[in-house]
């Protein structure tokens, strides 16, 4: 029963980042204008899949990372009681942020639930190791995304290359940079979820990465519409040429993560680079952003309690099955 419990935990996870994550890569294309919300929300989700399966061949590392090793200890980890709360931390968090249409992250809510998990369990939480594998880019990331964001669209706008309106050579750029920017969210969010599908013994890395390739894509279509309105029109107003700004230092910064397995937040890349270039044209809506990052905040913390509550429920379950 607890296998099977662990598995759908983790499809679940798998569910909830594709509902709240997919459409954070094409934010830009449904805000400016570019795309309708359904045109956007499938090449998100086409583009993020893809990502999902390069993760076979690239992420190697990032499995790792996230099995937990280094910050709790090793037969914590090992067992699938703590990794099945987790797996229900992380899920309900993120399912909380999508139902109330915050853009939250799931890598966030994972490091929250593993250290909740590592707490209930008796375990040895490793504070000097949880920030230097997860809290240190995590915290960074957003920070240089406003900070590129705004950068991008001072530089753009001084040599001339900003327009105002559509046209093809600008949509097909948008359409590409956000592509990119969607396959490096898959690539990068994959094998963080995926550490918790292998834990079922009869699921290897592989076959763990594929399913939850297609779970994460069913998210992404069935349970999207709520954080597409946040990001694409609550964050900042944009014009088309903001808006690729915005997606071409999305895919920029999470492809270079990905790329050297660091594990940054899509959300912050993504809602961080809205702000920066919303805040150089004056247009970005603060109240909205201070709502995110509220949330964003209480992300951490709401993976612990729920983690530790799901441990505790698990333990009684356990106990009153033997």
């Amino acid at each position: 029963m607890l296998l099977a419990l662990l598995f759908l935990a983790a499809c679940f996870v798998a569910f909830t980042n594709g509902a709240n994550a997919n459409f954070k890569g094409v934010a830009s294309l449904y805000g400016s204008g570019t795309a309708t919300l359904r045109t956007a929300a499938l090449w998100g989700t086409a583009t993020t899949f893809a990502g999902s399966l390069a993760a076979l061949l690239l992420s190697e590392n990032m499995l790792l990372a996230f099995r937990g090793r280094g910050v709790v200890p090793d037969d914590l980890v090992a067992s699938r009681h703590f990794v099945c709360a987790v797996a229900l931390g992380t899920a309900l968090t993120s399912f909380l942020a999508t139902r109330f249409g915050f853009p939250v992250s799931t890598t966030h809510a994972l490091v929250g639930a593993l250290v909740g998990a590592g707490l209930a369990g008796g375990g040895d939480v490793r504070i000097g190791a949880l920030g230097t594998q997860f809290l240190y880019p995590l915290f960074f990331s957003p920070v240089a995304a406003a900070l590129a964001g705004a950068a991008a669209y001072l530089i753009l706008r001084a040599v001339r290359l900003m327009p105002d309106r559509r046209s093809r050579p600008l949509d097909v750029l948008h359409f590409l940079s956000t592509g990119a920017a969607s396959f490096a969210r898959g690539l990068n969010d994959t094998p963080k979820i995926a550490a918790l599908m292998v834990a079922v013994p009869s699921i290897g890395p592989r076959e763990g990465i594929v399913i939850v390739a297609f779970v994460v894509a069913a998210g992404g279509l069935l349970d999207i519409t709520r954080v597409a309105e946040t990001l694409g029109k609550k964050v900042t107003d944009m014009n088309p040429g903001q808006g690729f700004a915005a997606s071409l230092v999305t895919a920029g910064l999470v492809t270079t993560a990905s790329l050297h397995s660091l594990p940054v937040s899509t959300t912050h890349v993504s809602v961080g680079s809205l702000c920066g270039m919303g805040a150089a044209t004056g247009r970005v809506h603060w109240r909205k952003a201070g709502e995110i990052l509220l949330a964003w905040v209480s992300t951490v913390p709401c993976g612990a309690a729920l983690a530790v509550l799901a441990y505790a429920l698990l333990t009684s379950l356990l106990a009153a099955s033997g």
